[in-house]
């Protein structure tokens, strides 16, 4: 199968697969989100791109990766206007609130809601997060092209024969994603299979790191990712 852009990042995973070949694009695709948000394009100073930013916010851990990253500014810039839409936000909803009892109750009272609108709207703003939701979208149409791949592509084949299969969230991934069929979906989970392709783990210096990362995609041995300076 002839190499083209979309399905290079595909080959580059195999090639530097590790632990789990899903993991190295979804992390790879990480660090260009970061670097879309902070990097020195300087995305964060174009009032559409903070306009989403502000209105997905971020989670906690990459709040914290975004420090770590490095740029201060752009930071800064991101906290300023988010600050100004949860202020305004705010003000709207403690304007608004009603105790529960008066604004939803007996039939009228929402499924599954909260007995306060505040902690509804604070629900609501934890549940997004713009790097989360930027990785999945692209993550998701990379696995498309791997299937496209997997169908058409001898090379892909022999080079997925010769990692060490998927983490645990990455190999749900590729069964709910895979057609239905007996023979794939048993050479994938014999491919995952411990006793074939973790033995040498109790000898090796890094286990930790790797058990770490075949079980929850985490690898905590790899630095931050940082600006470019």
């Amino acid at each position: 199968m002839k190499e083209q852009i979309h399905t290079i990042p595909i080959s580059d995973a195999f090639d530097n697969a590790g632990e789990c070949p899903f993991r190295y694009i979804e992390k790879r695709t990480e660090d260009h989100v970061m670097d879309f948000v902070l990097g020195h394009g300087a995305s964060y100073m174009e009032a559409d791109i903070r306009d989403m930013t502000d209105k997905e916010g971020f989670c906690r851990a990459h709040f914290k990766k975004m420090f770590d990253y490095g740029n201060s500014l752009g930071n800064a810039w991101i906290l300023k206007t988010m600050y100004m839409r949860h202020i305004e936000e705010m003000d709207k909803e403690f304007k608004n609130f009603k105790p529960d009892s008066v604004q939803r109750s007996g039939l009228f009272k929402k499924a599954n809601a909260s007995s306060n609108s505040i902690v509804d709207w604070i629900n609501k703003r934890e549940s997004t997060c713009f790097i989360c939701d930027s990785v999945n979208k692209t993550f998701n149409a990379y696995m498309k092209t791997f299937f496209t791949m997997y169908e058409k592509d001898p090379e892909l084949k022999e080079k997925l024969k010769n990692t060490k299969g998927f983490c645990l969230d990455h190999l749900k991934v590729v069964l709910e994603g895979a057609d239905v069929d007996g023979e794939v979906v048993a050479w994938f989970i014999e491919k995952y299979d411990y006793k074939n392709k973790d033995a040498d783990w109790k000898n090796s210096k890094d286990a930790i790191q790797r058990g770490m990362q075949k079980l929850r995609g985490s690898d905590p041995s790899l630095p931050p990712h940082v600006l470019k300076k």
